[in-house]
C-alpha cells in the first residue's frame, strides 16, 4: 500500500473508507470492486469511487449486482468513447439496481454465496490444471534439451541458414483487400500463425516489391521480435502473407528439422529474451539471431525428436483446451446464475 502522513489524512473531506465499503474502479480497470472488509481507515485515490450501501441494500447483494450483466449493461451506457474509458462517480448513481425486501435480498445472496464459492473452487481447481498441462510440456521440452547439448555439433544459425531477415520497418501503403500484412501479434503460441482475421492488406505489386527484402515462405520460422519477444511459429502450406519488422524470419536447409529447431528455440524463450537490447522497448536484433547456437544432432534424431515432441505438445495443448472449455462453462454458469437473480428468476 501507499500511505500518506496523519496529518494530511485529517485534511481530507471526502474518500475516506469505513468498515465494509465496496471500492469501484471508474477508470483503468473499470469496473472492477472490491470490499474493503474489516478495513476501516483509509483513503482513496481519484480513479476509485466508495460505495457505501443504505439501510435497504445488503452489501453482499451489491457485490453480485456489481457482477452481473445487468451492472455491465450500465457501464457500457454511461461509459465514455475514450481511448481508455472511464466513469465519473455522478454516473455510478444513476445506475439501475433491483431492490428487493431485505429477507429476499438475503435468500438471493444464500444461494448465489453458496452457487458461487463452488463456482470459483472449480475455476480455482481448472485454473492450475492448465498450469499443470503447460508445465507438463515444459518438462519434456527442458529434458529433450538439455544445457549442454548431449555432445551434439552445436553451429550458428546464420551458418546454417538460407536466409534469416525481417519484414519492413516502412508501413507500406495500405489496401481494403489483397495479401494479408501481419506482425508479431499474429504470432501464436501454439506454433502458428493466426492469418485468419487480418487487419492489413497490400497490393500484389506491393507484396511483390517487399519480396525482395522478405517474403515468408512454408516451413519458415518466424519470431516475433519486439513485445512479446520470442514468440515462435512455423508458416503453414498455404499461407500468403507478408511480415512487418517486429518479426524476424528463418529460412533452414532441407536437412534440417523445422520441428526440431522451433522446438530448441521454444526450449530457450527466456535465454532469447534476455539476449534483447533496448531501454523504451527491448527489441531482438537479426545480429542476435545470426549468432544464436543451436545444437545439431543427426538428420535421423531430429526427426525422432521433432515427431516426439510434437505428439507430446499436441496432446497437453488438449488437455489445456479442455481445462480452458471448463473455465468458460463455469463462467456461462456463473452469468445465468447472477442473471437469474438479477431478474427475480432465481
Amino acid at each position: 500500500m501507499n500511505y500518506i502522513p496523519r496529518e494530511r489524512f485529517e485534511l481530507l473531506g471526502n474518500g475516506k473508507i469505513q468498515k465494509n465499503d465496496i471500492l469501484f474502479c471508474l477508470r483503468g480497470s473499470l469496473g472492477k470492486f472490491a470490499s474493503v472488509g474489516d478495513l476501516s481507515e483509509g483513503a482513496i485515490a481519484s480513479s476509485l469511487v466508495i460505495i457505501r450501501p443504505g439501510p435497504s441494500l445488503l452489501n453482499d447483494f451489491v457485490l453480485a449486482y456489481l457482477q452481473s450483466d445487468l451492472c455491465a449493461q450500465m457501464i457500457r451506457e454511461f461509459a465514455n468513447g475514450a481511448a481508455q474509458p472511464n466513469l465519473a462517480a455522478a454516473s455510478l448513481k444513476k445506475f439501475i439496481i433491483p431492490v428487493p425486501p431485505l429477507h429476499e435480498q438475503r435468500r438471493i445472496v444464500g444461494l448465489l454465496g453458496e452457487a458461487l464459492d463452488t463456482i470459483v473452487i472449480a475455476k480455482t481447481n481448472a485454473e492450475v490444471n492448465v498450469q499443470n498441462a503447460r508445465a507438463l510440456f515444459d518438462s519434456y521440452l527442458q529434458s529433450a534439451f538439455p544445457e549442454h547439448g548431449n555432445g551434439w555439433p552445436i553451429k550458428k544459425l546464420g551458418e546454417l541458414s538460407d536466409q534469416i531477415t525481417d519484414g519492413t520497418h516502412i508501413s507500406p501503403p495500405y489496401v481494403e483487400s489483397g495479401i494479408p500484412m501481419l506482425d508479431s501479434k499474429h504470432v501464436k503460441d501454439d506454433f502458428k500463425i493466426d492469418d485468419s482475421e487480418p487487419e492489413k492488406f497490400i497490393s500484389p505489386d506491393t507484396d511483390a516489391q517487399l519480396a525482395k527484402r522478405c517474403k515468408p515462405r512454408a516451413g519458415d520460422i518466424l519470431i516475433s521480435s519486439r513485445g512479446s519477444i520470442g514468440k515462435i511459429a512455423i508458416v503453414e502450406e498455404g499461407q500468403d502473407f507478408n511480415i512487418m519488422g517486429n518479426m524476424i524470419l528463418i529460412r533452414l536447409p532441407v536437412n534440417i528439422s523445422r520441428k526440431f529447431a522451433a522446438f530448441y528455440l521454444k526450449s530457450r524463450v527466456s535465454h532469447i529474451e534476455s539476449i534483447a537490447r533496448g531501454v523504451a522497448q527491448k527489441g531482438l536484433y537479426l545480429n542476435q539471431v545470426r549468432d544464436y547456437e543451436l545444437p545439431l544432432p543427426s538428420e535421423a534424431q531430429q526427426a525422432t525428436i521433432g515427431k516426439r515432441l510434437d505428439a507430446i505438445y499436441i496432446e497437453t495443448q488438449h488437455l489445456e483446451s479442455n481445462y480452458q472449455q471448463k473455465l468458460t462453462m463455469l463462467d456461462e454458469l456463473k452469468k445465468s446464475l447472477l442473471n437469474q437473480a438479477f431478474s427475480g428468476e432465481l
